[in-house]
C-alpha cells in the first residue's frame, strides 16, 4: 500500500520521529502494523505545549474526552490483533476562583507552560460542580470502552516524589492511573517479563521515582514505566508506537530493549530532543 509521506520525518537507528499531529500523521500508518502503544497525552487544561494545535487545549473536558477517542480509534486500527494498549492519564480539579486573567471569566490565563482553565469557570458537563475532581482518567477509560477497547487493568503509579501541593482541605496527590487496553481478547502479555521481587505475578500498583536528569519537556514519565509496559507488551523486534512521544522515553526504551519505535510528536522542538537523546543513545550502545 503506497501511502505519502508527513510534513517532517526523522530516522535514528530502530526508531522514526514523525513531526506532526496524531490526529493527521496517525493515518499514514499501515493497519496491524504496530504491536503494542504506551503513551501519555497532554492533560486537559494544565500545560501549554506552545502549539496552536495542542491536545489538552479544548474549551470543555468534554472535548478532549471526544478528542482522545478519535486519535486512539487510530490507534486501534494500527495495532495487531494481539496489541495492546498502555495508557497514562492524569485528572484535575473544576474551580470558579481566582481574579484577573485566572478569574471565573477568563477564557485562558497562561503562564510559560500551564493552561490555567482548571482555575477558571467550572466546565458545563457531567454535573460538575466548583472543586470536584473530574474524574478524567475514568471518563476516559470508559469512553474508550464503549468505543470498542477491552479495558483489562488499571495500574496505580505511585510517585515516590510527587509534585507538592499547598492543599489544605483533602489529601495532596501522590499517584496516577495507568490504563492497559487489548484490541481482541487474544492479546499478548508477558506475564514472565516483569515480576515482583518475590516472583509472584505482578501486582497493579507499581512505586516508581521521577526521571532524573536535563531536558526541556515539562512531563516525562519514568523510564521504568515505559520499560514495563513495553517488556509486558511486546517482543524483541515489534513495533512500539507512542503517538503524544514529548522528548521521546517511550522511543529510547523501545530500542534499548530491541524493539522498533514510531513516535509521533506536534512540537517539532520535543521531536529535536528526542532525537538527539535517540542519537546519543545509539553512540553509547557502539561505545559500550
Amino acid at each position: 500500500m503506497e501511502q505519502q509521506s508527513p510534513a517532517q520525518e526523522v530516522t535514528v537507528g530502530n526508531a522514526r520521529i514523525l513531526i506532526g499531529d496524531s490526529r493527521d500523521v496517525l493515518a499514514l500508518l499501515d493497519s496491524e502494523s504496530v504491536q503494542c502503544c504506551v503513551t501519555s497525552p497532554p492533560y486537559w487544561g494544565l500545560r501549554d505545549y506552545e502549539h496552536p494545535a495542542q491536545l489538552g487545549a479544548e474549551e470543555s473536558p468534554k472535548q478532549y474526552v471526544e478528542n482522545l477517542v478519535g486519535i486512539f480509534r487510530e490507534v486501534r486500527r494500527v495495532l495487531r490483533p494481539t496489541g495492546t494498549f498502555w495508557l497514562n492519564v492524569g485528572d484535575g480539579y473544576a474551580r470558579n476562583g481566582g481574579v484577573g486573567v485566572c478569574g471565573p471569566n477568563a477564557k485562558v490565563g497562561n503562564t510559560k507552560r500551564l493552561i490555567q482553565k482548571r482555575n477558571c469557570r467550572v466546565p458545563d458537563c457531567w454535573g460538575l460542580k466548583d472543586r470536584d475532581l473530574f474524574g478524567l482518567p475514568w471518563r476516559v477509560a470508559f469512553a474508550l470502552q464503549e468505543d470498542g477497547w477491552i479495558l483489562r487493568s488499571k495500574i496505580t503509579w505511585v510517585k515516590k516524589t510527587p509534585m507538592p501541593e499547598s492543599v489544605r482541605n483533602r489529601p495532596s496527590s501522590a499517584t496516577e492511573e495507568i490504563f492497559l487496553f487489548a484490541k481482541e481478547p487474544g492479546y499478548y502479555y508477558d506475564n514472565q517479563a516483569v515480576r515482583e521481587r518475590s516472583g509472584a505475578n505482578l501486582r497493579n500498583y507499581w512505586i516508581l521515582s521521577s526521571n532524573t536528569g536535563g531536558g526541556s519537556h515539562p512531563a516525562v514519565f519514568p523510564h521504568e514505566l515505559a520499560r514495563r509496559c513495553i517488556l509486558l507488551g511486546s517482543r524483541p523486534g515489534d513495533i512500539v508506537l507512542d503517538p503524544f512521544a514529548g522528548s521521546g522515553t517511550t522511543g529510547i526504551v523501545a530500542v534499548e530493549l530491541r524493539r522498533k519505535a514510531i513516535l509521533v510528536e506536534l512540537n517539532e522542538a520535543y521531536a529535536r530532543e528526542s532525537e538527539e537523546r535517540l542519537r546519543k543513545g545509539v553512540q553509547e550502545r557502539l561505545w559500550a
